[in-house]
């Protein structure tokens, strides 16, 4: 890869930001900033919102074990306290005794947390792989699991954590049983398909998620399935298991498009879609964003993904609450764009919080 200097007002040296080399002293000096170091601030005297608790009760659907042990959940249930969440979903990717650990640790808060198993994709690859992945999900949901996830693909096939079911896709008939058990012990799938377009896009000076798609690139792996293939596999899984209750996370990563997502809405009603992790790809274009949440404001769910600072929290609701314009985020997020709120009316937020994951997790 060779060294090249771009056009101010943004210049940068990709071989340094990619090589690891370390970066250029005269930091103050614009032809050697590193767009790893572009940490611009805002010049313009506007409002700015200060939200210190959600608007109104709110349930995290899209979290993670991040908390270790008891001290650390502790905090973690103070913090839900001191910014309006209600309930958090623990999405553990687990099966087996890592998530009855998992389980033991977080079931102490029942009121506050809800655990999700993974599928136990053992022997995916085999004949009879079935009967034993449905058994084992049977156990996580007599043991106290409430959904599954997340479960991933990302173009080379699904995962869950740690464990791998490469070239199994979630339409692949041999997915049938466990997608169609879902459905009756009414336990929703979160799933993570594909990532946002920039990952997929050449590594270069036209990409507009650089900072962040570089980490994640998908560009450069073999055999990979693109973007538009994997919103497919979803349409046929979601269309296949009428029963089954879906939840596409990350706006299904269709934030450089919602219209995509849009479509599968309009189409499948067992269809829904988290937010979390999403905030820096869709606080660029407020109004059309806005308007999108509108529209789909039964189909939308609150997530955050992104750990458990209170700090972190406040962010999200300035973007969905406020209508504040041109903030930046650097601390939680990796892109340089500047940021916009939502401005959502009341009856959005309501749904968005706490209605619609009401209605979709606790439909039994």
């Amino acid at each position: 890869m060779k060294n090249c200097f771009l056009p101010l007002p943004l210049t940068l040296i990709l071989a340094v930001i990619w090589g690891g080399l370390s970066p250029a002293p005269a930091q103050t000096d614009p032809d050697h900033l590193l767009l790893k170091n572009f940490r611009p601030q805002s010049i313009y005297n506007i409002p700015r919102t200060e939200i210190k608790k959600a608007k109104y009760p709110a349930i995290d659907v899209h979290s993670h074990p991040y908390a270790r042990g008891a001290e650390e959940i502790a905090r973690w249930v103070k913090h839900m306290d001191e910014v309006g969440i209600e309930k958090t979903i623990i999405l553990t990717y687990s099966s087996g005794a890592k998530f009855d650990s998992i389980y033991a640790l977080y079931s102490k808060y029942p009121l506050r947390f809800d655990l999700w198993c993974g599928f136990d994709f053992r022997g995916h690859d085999r004949p009879d792989f079935g009967p034993a992945a449905v058994a084992e999900l049977e156990r996580c949901y007599r043991l106290g699991a409430r959904g599954v996830g997340e479960i991933s693909d990302k173009g080379k096939g699904l995962y869950a954590g740690p464990m791998k079911a490469y070239g199994l896709r979630l339409d692949d008939p041999k997915m049938d049983p466990l997608l169609e058990k879902c459905a009756e012990l009414g336990m929703p799938i979160n799933i993570h398909v594909a990532e946002p377009i920039w990952m997929y896009q050449p590594m270069d000076s036209t990409n507009d998620g650089l900072m962040n798609a570089y980490e994640w690139r998908l560009d450069n792996q073999p055999g990979i399935v693109d973007h538009a293939g994997m919103i497919d596999i979803l349409a046929r899984a979601v269309a296949r298991h009428p029963g089954t209750t879906f939840i596409a996370c990350h706006f299904a990563n269709c934030s450089y498009d919602l219209n995509k997502l849009g479509a599968l809405l309009d189409q499948y009603p067992n269809l829904y879609a988290d937010i979390g992790a999403r905030y820096a790809e869709t606080a660029p274009i407020p109004r059309f964003v806005a308007q999108f949440f509108e529209k789909y404001q039964d189909r939308l769910l609150y997530g955050t993904d992104m750990g458990f600072d209170v700090e972190m929290y406040r962010v999200t609701f300035r973007i969905l609450e406020s209508s504040d314009e041109h903030f930046y985020e650097t601390g939680q997020f990796g892109y340089h764009w500047a940021l916009n709120g939502f401005g959502l009316s009341d009856g959005v937020l309501k749904k968005l919080y706490r209605d619609n994951a009401l209605k979709v997790l606790y439909r039994r």
